[in-house]
């Protein structure tokens, strides 16, 4: 049992570094158009931006370069466009990073009630919600989540975690195959389809 949760804990940490990843990619400095990379001759709006991106990630073939470019997104996610939302998000990311999830949910639920239209408030919230084991209050976020970004390839991995800890496999190959129709490359997606593909054949035999 003790193996099981930290595994869990493991996944989880997993799927809140992503945040912490983008903001670290944010001192990178801007790319310059190039034929290599046209994407970077940058619509202007975050939403072009985002959805030039996800063209390239979903084209992409190289696991590092993907990931380069799944990096970017996240960063794009990150910016909620308001000082006070970006701080309290800052904030919360510091929390989880020392456990204390109830202080990470006070400053999450502060984040959705101020901004209930930001994607990654509610992804974050919905992390929180999964290391504290409470998977319907996670499901219920990640919904919100998809609901503003259905492109969420981090708030789909964490349902499909849900799925696979309550023993839900089929649902959770579902899950996992969505987030490989977002990012192809995405190497432990890849594992977790495999795996599961694998299970659930043997059971039915």
């Amino acid at each position: 049992m003790r193996n099981r949760f930290v595994l869990l804990t493991g996944l989880a940490l997993a799927w809140a570094a992503a945040p912490a990843l983008a903001v670290e990619t944010a001192a990178a400095p801007p790319q310059q158009p190039s034929a290599e990379n046209p994407e970077a001759a940058a619509p202007k709006t975050q939403a072009e931006r985002i959805d030039a991106l996800f063209v390239s990630l979903k084209r992409e073939r190289n696991a590092k370069a993907a990931e380069r470019i799944a990096g970017r997104i996240w960063q794009e996610w990150n910016d909620s466009g308001s000082a006070t939302t970006d701080l309290m998000m800052q904030w919360s990311q510091q929390a989880i990073e020392k456990k204390k999830f109830d202080v990470a949910l006070d400053f999450l639920d502060q984040v959705v009630t101020l901004s209930p239209d930001y994607a990654e408030g509610w992804n974050r919230r919905a992390t929180v919600h999964f290391m504290m084991r409470s998977f319907g209050k996670s499901m219920a976020d990640i919904e919100r989540t998809l609901e503003l970004e259905p492109r969420h390839f981090g708030a789909i991995s964490g349902l499909a975690q849900i799925m696979k800890e309550t023993d839900r496999k089929q649902r959770a190959l579902d899950a996992y195959q969505r987030v490989l129709d977002i990012y192809p490359m995405l190497r432990s997606a890849q594992g977790e389809v495999a795996t599961l593909s694998e299970e659930l054949t043997g059971e039915g035999i």
